[in-house]
């Protein structure tokens, strides 16, 4: 499969964008879809992921509250709904997908593939 992240811009404090990860060349059934996100200078980090199930959500500490992840499979597409922006979530955001399930270690990237370009995300202060 393979996944395209898009909906980044510049936005100012406090807004709002919602990001979007297509999938081709394969339906996104059976997968999880983690969201990440870069910094310059930072290492990656796990932003939210959603199982297959559609089930249990996880959320980074830094975004619970204000990102919510979805999924609509009749589009092959996960979403990242990004509200209250701050500036340090100024990054490139990333889609990834894993079997099934996020996994206890979703967060680091493990056993996630299929890396979609990523989009950027500029807040201004």
């Amino acid at each position: 499969v393979q996944l395209q992240a898009s909906g980044g811009g510049l936005v100012q404090a406090g807004g709002s964008l919602r990001l979007s990860c297509a999938a081709s060349g394969d339906t996104l059934d059976d997968s999880a879809i983690g969201w990440f996100r870069q910094a310059p200078g930072k290492e990656r980090e796990g932003v939210s992921c959603i199982p297959s199930s559609g089930g249990y959500l996880h959320y980074a500490d830094s975004v619970k509250g204000r990102f919510t992840i979805s999924r609509d499979n009749a589009k092959n597409t996960v979403y990242l709904q990004m509200n209250s922006l701050k500036f340090e979530d100024t990054a490139n955001y990333y889609c990834a997908a894993a079997y099934l399930r996020c996994g206890s270690s979703w967060s680091r990237g493990a056993n996630f593939g299929s890396w979609g370009q990523g989009t950027q995300v500029t807040v201004s202060s």
